[in-house]
C-alpha cells in the first residue's frame, strides 16, 4: 500500500531498492569463500601452535633437571601428539629464570592459498 502524498518518484525509489543485485551476491560470496578458505588452510596451524604450548607447558611444570632431559621430554610428547611436525626439540631455547625453567620457541609457517600466493604466520611462544 502507498501512501496518497508520496510521489510517483518515491514510490519508484522505493521499488528500485529491494533486495540484492547479482553482483552484490557474487561479491559477497566470493568474500566469504576466499575467507572460508584461507580460515580452513590457518586452522590446523593454529591446533598446532596451541598443542606445542601445552606440552611445553607440562614439561616445564614438571620441572626437568637437564636440558638434554627437557629434550628428551618433547621429542616422547611429539611422538604422541602427531600435529606436532614444524618444531623439533633442537629448536627449544631452554633457560632458569629464578629457580623456575622457561622454555621458548618460534617458528614460521607457510601455507599455500593459491598458485604462487602463499601466507607466512611466524608463531612463538614461551611456557608460563
Amino acid at each position: 500500500m502507498t501512501h496518497p502524498r508520496q510521489s510517483a518518484k518515491q514510490r519508484q525509489a522505493a521499488r528500485r531498492q529491494r533486495g540484492i543485485s547479482l553482483l552484490g551476491l557474487l561479491f559477497w560470496a566470493v568474500l566469504i569463500a576466499f575467507t572460508g578458505v584461507v580460515a580452513a588452510r590457518v586452522f590446523p596451524t593454529v591446533l598446532e601452535y596451541y598443542t606445542i604450548k601445552r606440552v611445553i607447558d607440562r614439561i616445564a611444570v614438571s620441572n626437568p633437571a637437564t636440558v638434554p632431559a627437557v629434550r628428551a621430554e618433547f621429542e616422547r610428547a611429539k611422538q604422541v601428539e602427531y600435529s606436532i611436525t614444524s618444531i623439533s626439540a633442537q629448536d627449544l631455547v631452554i633457560s632458569k629464570e629464578n629457580d623456575k625453567l622457561k622454555i621458548a620457541f618460534a617458528y614460521d609457517k607457510q601455507v599455500d592459498l593459491a598458485g604462487p600466493v602463499f601466507l607466512l604466520i611466524k608463531y612463538e611462544g614461551q611456557s608460563r
